[in-house]
């Protein structure tokens, strides 16, 4: 099981420059955690660039995932990670709630980069 981050999750329906390393870990949506936020993030991004067909597509196929809710173990979990290793809210969120469900992370986002249990996939800038 892994979690796919928001990064990786608009990369792959974009298809975007990162896409092909993105679809490896979307291949069987059965293996897949998703945070709740993630879905937050990615309706928004793609509502915002596109249109609101094109976003509740894309949470369609989110769906078919193991979706995660924010809970109280959770939440406590990912403020004191934020604290931890300073990471923004929505990343502890999802960092935490990976940690919680034994999964990696897969994402391109920096503020990942070190963090262990993470595959990052670099971008090309």
């Amino acid at each position: 099981m892994i979690v796919v981050d928001s990064f990786g999750w608009i990369e792959y329906f974009a298809d975007g420059p990162l896409a092909n390393d993105y679809a490896q870990f979307l291949s069987d949506l059965s293996q897949i955690v998703t945070p709740a936020i993630v879905i937050y993030e990615v309706y928004k991004k793609i509502k915002r660039e596109r249109r609101e067909e094109d976003a509740l597509i894309a949470v369609a196929q989110m769906q078919k995932t193991k979706v995660i809710p924010l809970d109280i173990s959770i939440s406590l979990s990912a403020a004191d990670i934020s604290l931890d290793k300073g990471l923004p809210m929505a990343d502890a969120i999802v960092y935490a709630t990976a940690m919680a469900n034994n999964c990696e992370v897969a994402t391109s986002d920096s503020h990942f980069a070190e963090l262990p249990n993470v595959r990052f996939i670099k971008t090309s800038q």
